[in-house]
């Protein structure tokens, strides 16, 4: 068959031949496996404020001449790309990195070209070192340094004109050649030379920059109604601002508070979650919605808008911050369902539809509807109401929200809102309390969640906490997942707090607070609260159901042991990092030894943990001086930082003995 049938019946194939010919002539590179890239950049990774993004890519192209390259970056708002200079890793693989200096978003991305200026540089240099004749190729080089100048403008301009004259001046001398090899013309020509075969990464990746405090904080949950001396009422505002100094006096940064809106009255639930409740119980706060109100609205037990604001003011008086429970739910008495019944799901009987779980019904409860019957659209008002509800509190100065259950509501209305209020307010941080498949916690965390609650609950021993430390912390999780390891919470008090008793407490809140930099604890886990029902991980007597006062000093409590490694924590840089964790050998499956170094090199904290309870354990360990860059003969000190002592080891194989008692070592390692 001839061309000319071809053509005939093929009439497009030439052209479009050509169309893709062109397309991929100009395309000289190959850019690949770039990163840290997201699911090929669908979703942004995250940093804080302060580092510095480090971005790899492979830069490949045919030949031999001379590569060259640039990482592009530019804050979200911004117009003009800034470039960094590309240098070379190793095997075609390319390295550069940008400081991230404010609370926003960044856009970045990967180009390469020939350097056609520096593949001139690097051919004449080798022919002059072996002696050739090179007054052609200085020629060639002035042409290149002509049409460059042709590109530059204002200072680099005037700089061109003058090197131009110089070089044309001494062209056949010796001259010509130092003055076409000097720094000045090379960082001129970095600028401004031809870039052959420029190709860019097709994709603009993106970078949420949020401030420190989405890596580093202690929370303290307060439940507020129980914060007074009266058993038979909630405790107010007044009583809550009352309890800041001692939760402040056990360092911890953020307050954080269950839903504080009116609490309905239909179906309300009794004490100990049973169906029917009493004349004075005040019902789960999880209940939302009631005549006074709904998720803009303060529960008038506790106070009025004006309180609020005060407690606020309060909390940041005392240099905490304050975190709101966001929990989309209503109860039967929300004034939603009057005015938005087609937010809602109706039954043929004309009732309306609880939130239940089958078999179980939750009749205190009811769930929006965020898409119209039968997979129809989305219901734009209500998703403009929920967001506006968190943007109410956001004016209010609540910065950080803990989102109650979000797996269970659809995933594009948590990227919409999420994007949305931060746009607005982007020191805005969320928490995603999702205790749910794992793949679903992780595309909660890629799609906006600054923090995701974790596994570490019932993670307890060596085996478990190194396995999912290491997932978590080392794995491709930690470029968009930050864990916050809350010990108990009202929802869960774990087996091991209910069996180990006190020596189980004074663990987890170590293992919490310094394998993870962000972690939390739900008031009472300092007295070491641990009465359960009977055969679940739930509190007995719970205040999710009832009015509580607490006895804050009461024999056998932790507020020392945790006071004292909250001032650990914001002593040593290291922990304040979640990705630098590493484990170590300890010959002993019941104790647990890690550590970490600051950014700098200059702190590094060591810690082992006995994580039996019941028992006393010991343990040959292997010390890693190689951390601190010491052989394996080298002395170093010790500074036990819990109980305040100092001794030296010598060697990297020592041993160790851990009294459940005091189940814990923290340990700051200087050379000796």
């Amino acid at each position: 068959m001839n061309d000319a049938v071809v053509a005939d019946r093929h009439p497009s194939t030439i052209t479009t031949g050509l169309d893709r010919l062109h397309s991929l002539a100009g395309q000289r590179f190959i850019i690949g496996d770039v990163a840290p890239e997201i699911d090929g950049g669908r979703y942004p990774i995250k940093r804080e404020v302060g580092d510095r993004l480090e971005v790899f890519a492979d830069l490949i192209c045919d030949g031999h001449a001379q590569v060259a390259g640039a990482l592009l970056y530019r804050e979200q708002t911004d117009e003009v790309w800034r470039e960094v200079p590309l240098r070379f890793h190793d095997n075609d693989r390319w390295t550069a990195s940008f400081p991230l200096e404010r609370n926003t978003r960044y856009h970045y991305t990967v180009a390469a070209w020939v350097d056609e200026f520096e593949s001139w540089h690097r051919d004449v240099t080798k022919k002059v070192n072996a002696g050739q004749d090179v007054t052609v190729d200085m020629t060639e080089g002035a042409g290149l340094v002509e049409i460059a100048r042709e590109r530059a403008q204002g200072e680099d301009r005037a700089s061109f004109d003058r090197l131009v004259a110089e070089v044309a001046a001494a062209a056949g001398s010796p001259r010509m050649q130092e003055f076409l090899f000097s720094e000045e013309i090379g960082r001129l020509m970095r600028r401004y030379g031809t870039r052959i075969g420029y190709t860019q990464h097709p994709t603009v990746l993106e970078v949420v920059v949020d401030r420190v405090a989405a890596r580093y904080a202690a929370w303290y949950e307060m439940f507020w109604r129980s914060q007074g001396t009266d058993a038979s009422r909630g405790a107010t505002i007044d009583d809550c601002i009352a309890r800041l100094p001692y939760i402040r006096g056990m360092g911890f940064d953020v307050v954080y508070l269950v839903p504080w809106h009116p609490i309905g009255r239909t179906n309300r639930k009794g004490r100990n979650n049973t169906l029917i409740a009493g004349p004075g119980d005040p019902g789960s706060p999880y209940a939302i919605g009631a005549d006074e109100g709904g998720h803009t609205a303060v529960n008038p037990e506790w106070g009025t808008l004006d309180d609020f604001k005060r407690f606020v003011a309060a909390v940041g008086q005392y240099g905490m911050e304050l975190a709101m429970d966001f929990a989309i739910q209503c109860s039967p008495d929300h004034p939603w369902i009057k005015e938005h019944r087609d937010w809602f799901k109706w039954r043929p009987d004309g009732s309306i539809r609880y939130a239940e779980n089958p078999p179980k019904r939750y009749e205190d409860i009811v769930n929006v509807e965020f898409y119209e019957p039968h997979g129809g659209q989305p219901i734009e008002a209500l998703w403009l109401e929920l967001r506006d509800a968190v943007l109410f509190w956001c004016a209010l100065g609540v910065r950080i929200y803990r989102v109650d259950n979000p797996h269970t509501k659809p995933l594009p209305f948590w990227e919409w809102m999420i994007r949305e209020v931060q746009d607005q307010y982007p020191d805005a941080v969320f928490l995603a309390e999702a205790f749910t498949r794992p793949k679903l916690m992780k595309a909660l965390a890629k799609l906006g969640y600054t923090q995701s609650y974790s596994y570490f609950t019932w993670r307890n021993t060596k085996a478990e906490l190194t396995a999912y430390l290491e997932e978590l912390t080392q794995g491709p999780a930690n470029e968009y997942m930050r864990a916050n390891f809350f010990a108990n919470t009202p929802d869960i008090l774990p087996t091991i707090l209910q069996q180990g008793g006190r020596p189980a407490f004074l663990q987890r809140v170590v293992l919490a607070a310094t394998l993870s930099s962000v972690y939390g604890i739900y008031n009472g886990y300092e007295l070491c609260e641990n009465e359960a029902v009977p055969g679940k991980e739930e509190y007995w007597n719970s205040e999710k159901y009832q009015y509580k006062v607490w006895d804050w000093d009461r024999t056998g409590n932790i507020r020392e042991w945790i006071t004292r490694l909250n001032e650990i924590r914001k002593e040593n840089p290291a922990l304040h990092e979640y990705d630098n964790l590493k484990f170590y050998n300890a010959w002993d499956d019941n104790i647990l030894l890690y550590g970490k170094m600051a950014r700098n090199a200059n702190n590094f904290i060591l810690i082992a943990v006995n994580l039996d309870p019941h028992s006393p354990h010991d343990a040959h360990l292997e010390l890693p001086l190689w951390e601190l860059g010491l052989p394996d003969h080298a002395t170093v000190w010790m500074e036990e930082l819990m109980a305040g002592y100092r001794f030296t080891w010598t060697g990297k194989h020592q041993h160790v003995w851990i009294d459940n008692q005091h189940p814990a070592f923290i340990w700051r390692v200087t050379p000796a």
